[in-house]
């Protein structure tokens, strides 16, 4: 079972974003039911590894809180373009519930996230460069900014790759208060 740790996004916000998937060829975009943000990717675990996390997650307090995306972004560059997203305005309490999740996973046996955490929604996924078309890009779509949601949740996924890209499932919500 490969799992991660997201917040779900709200249905008119995925629409939102869903406007921002175009004018980049060669992109693989996201389809909107899958659009969400990270908290922790955790990988391939086992039934009981996937009990152990479960727990550990359940454990968790933290507030709810307005959360507001804005601005987007790429991963790699001019080097080699992995992917484009939209970004997150600096939030503490995301940043509070994020290490929260990363210390209950590591509770449950899994090895820490060697990356540091940067928040964002990734639009699409890229294998070529879509050159000058990149910048054109990021200008049009640099002030973009979503309405505040408020985060009243976050959710254990698991993710399945199939032929048509990944499908992923809730596998249990833990509320905030």
């Amino acid at each position: 079972m490969r799992l991660f740790v997201a917040l779900s996004l709200p249905d008119d916000l995925r629409d939102s974003l869903s406007g921002l998937a175009c004018g980049l060829p060669g992109a693989r975009w996201v389809a909107p039911e899958n659009l969400h943000l990270t908290l922790r990717f955790i990988g391939e675990v086992d039934g009981d590894e996937a009990e152990d996390i479960d727990a550990a997650l359940s454990g968790i307090r933290c507030q709810r809180f307005p959360l507001t995306l804005a601005g987007v972004g790429d991963f790699g560059g001019d080097r080699r373009l992995r992917s484009v997203w939209v970004g997150v305005e600096p939030n503490e309490v995301l940043e509070r519930l994020q290490s929260k999740v990363e210390q209950a996973v590591r509770r449950a046996g899994q090895p820490p996230e060697k990356r540091k955490f940067k928040p964002h929604v990734t639009l699409a996924r890229f294998k070529s460069h879509p050159g000058g078309r990149l910048e054109d890009y990021f200008t049009q779509r640099s002030l973009f900014r979503a309405a505040p949601f408020e985060v009243a949740a976050f959710t254990l996924y698991s993710s399945y790759l199939s032929h048509e890209g990944a499908i992923y499932s809730p596998e249990a919500v833990y509320s905030l208060e």
